[in-house]
């Protein structure tokens, strides 16, 4: 199982990567709407710091992270932190 490591996200800001769902683009309708449920149910955690929305991390705990770093970047970002174990 893999260690309960950081995930950096943006702006100093961080998640646990074992609690990682997925990690996607916002710009598709399903992903709004994901966005808009969070956001209703108390759900939503913003770290975008005012920034634009580049990515959505979706947490075990059914948390939606929103962030401003792109989806990619934190793939990337996650898959070394898999590399480094």
């Amino acid at each position: 199982m893999k260690s309960s490591g950081l995930l950096n996200i943006g702006f100093g800001n961080f998640v646990v990567s074992n609690r990682v769902i997925a990690i996607v683009n916002p710009s598709s309708s399903p992903m709004r709407r994901l966005r808009e449920d969070a956001r209703q149910a108390g759900r939503l955690i913003d770290a975008t710091q005012g920034r634009k929305t580049r990515s959505i991390i979706v947490s075990d705990s059914n948390h939606v992270v929103l962030s401003a770093i792109q989806a990619e970047t934190i793939g990337q970002r996650f898959s070394q932190e898999d590399d480094d174990e």
